[in-house]
């Protein structure tokens, strides 16, 4: 197992957002690498557009949750998600957030931004924000650096298709959303 296969996840939104479907596709992704993979996540009135937080475990752990300042990654699918929850992220962490400005780190963290809400509406389908964000951690993690994930984009398209082979429009929508996101990050 590489030293990038131990990762710890947080995913943070609010209900509707599709937090839960980001996670489990990490999951399967982890799965399907033959990587061992725990999750978990809390639904604070998630119904009524609360904070929905998903904890991701890969590699070798004994438990799902993420103590503080444990993380490797955060993805936020709401910009003060970020104040609510970097507190998982450790000192050399990276997070990802939904955001039509550049958000400053307060800490050592790295703080990639993208406007998933904007690029989701580009591409017609302004629920797919959450498979934005994705693809964009995803091109984050692809490129020569520390910020690297245990699964690549097409480890995630691959599952996607396992998951919606029966609803072409739904696949063709979803791989549209994470490409759109992935061919977003300039750095």
């Amino acid at each position: 197992m590489s030293k990038h296969a131990n990762r710890q996840v947080v995913i943070t939104g609010v209900g509707g957002q599709g937090i839960l479907f980001i996670t489990r596709l990490l999951a399967e992704a982890a799965i399907n690498n033959k990587l061992p993979v725990f999750t978990s996540e809390t639904h604070g009135m998630a119904q009524r557009g609360g904070t929905v937080l998903s904890h991701l475990k890969v590699g070798n752990f004994s438990s799902p949750l993420i103590r503080p300042y444990q993380a490797d990654v955060l993805l936020a699918l709401k910009t003060e998600n970020l104040a609510q929850h970097g507190y998982y992220l450790k000192s050399d962490g990276w997070a990802v957030v939904n955001s039509s400005t550049q958000v400053a780190s307060e800490a050592d963290w790295s703080v990639y931004s993208v406007d998933a809400n904007k690029l989701a509406l580009d591409i017609q389908n302004p629920k797919s924000v959450n498979l934005v964000l994705l693809g964009f951690a995803l091109a984050v993690s692809s490129t020569p650096s520390e910020n690297t994930f245990f699964c690549s984009l097409e480890d995630i398209k691959s599952v996607l298709k396992n998951r919606l082979a029966g609803n072409q429009k739904m696949l063709d929508a979803s791989i549209e959303a994470i490409e759109a996101g992935f061919a977003s990050c300039k750095i």
